[in-house]
């Protein structure tokens, strides 16, 4: 990576910065252009999943809420720096269920493209299978059965049986979503695009109010402000409560009210 990240400040003119916590297919490193615009560096050795990630920020553009792609090499993207670009997960107050919908809103009134879009479905599928095999611990098995499990796959595959299909983001949680400022407004990285059901794309920002001021009213008004139906955006907070607390298990408040909800 230190080799393909100096070719790359060469060909572009970058002077390059601090490397930014790791991903897990990526790393980033932000940069400066020879104008002196901040930008940031992304490399992987996987090629393809670097260049289909370029092509999913393109698609997202006109919505004004991802990085613009600067320039692009194989597996090398050059990205427009958020500023001030604090994560929503470290924000002090995170951000109010307004500006999340607002966000949603850009991203889901980008036109689907012509051709094949990984379906939600195939992702939820994915996710249920993945996740389940955490059930195996003990300490997961403690909270959650596979009684509950399956009954939230259920659940899922109900919704996904009559969902409404917009390009989605895929991945929108408070980890993916920068401050890009007053001006700006909340900006997502890091999409994974597919396509279904809009209330997907807030799930994981109403779940993350369990054990605080709460999913039901966090819920109630993300929807309102989204134009989300209430009780369907609450039927997939069910379904995915029990994913959702595998990651919260030392959280006492927030496990108890995502388990009330699963069960």
């Amino acid at each position: 990576m230190p080799e393909v990240a100096a070719d790359a400040a060469t060909r572009w003119e970058l002077a390059l910065g601090e490397v930014m916590p790791p991903g897990a297919s990526s790393v980033v490193v932000a940069c400066e252009r020879s104008d002196g615009a901040h930008a940031a560096l992304k490399l992987s050795p996987d090629v393809g999943f670097l260049a289909q990630q370029a092509d999913v920020l393109r698609l997202f553009a006109p919505s004004g809420r991802v990085p613009a792609v600067l320039a692009e090499d194989p597996g090398v993207l050059l990205m427009e720096a958020i500023q001030p670009g604090t994560m929503a997960d470290e924000l002090p107050t995170p951000p109010s269920p307004e500006e999340w919908a607002e966000l949603a809103a850009a991203l889901h009134a980008v036109s689907e493209p012509d051709g094949d879009r990984l379906d939600l479905r195939d992702r939820c599928e994915e996710a249920f299978t993945r996740i389940g095999r955490r059930l195996a611990d003990p300490a997961v098995a403690a909270h959650i059965t596979e009684r509950t499990w399956t009954r939230a796959l259920h659940r899922c595959r109900a919704l996904l049986d009559t969902q409404p299909r917009v390009l989605l983001h895929g991945d929108l949680h408070l980890g993916n979503v920068l401050d890009g400022g007053p001006d700006r407004g909340l900006v997502a990285i890091d999409p994974r695009a597919c396509v279904g059901d809009p209330c997907f794309d807030v799930v994981d920002y109403v779940l993350d109010a369990a054990g605080r001021e709460g999913v039901e009213a966090r819920g109630i008004r993300v929807a309102k402000a989204a134009g989300l139906d209430p009780d369907r955006l609450h039927d997939w907070c069910r379904a995915l409560a029990p994913m959702i607390a595998i990651s919260r298990l030392d959280d006492e408040p927030a496990l108890t009210e995502l388990l009330t909800l699963a069960r």
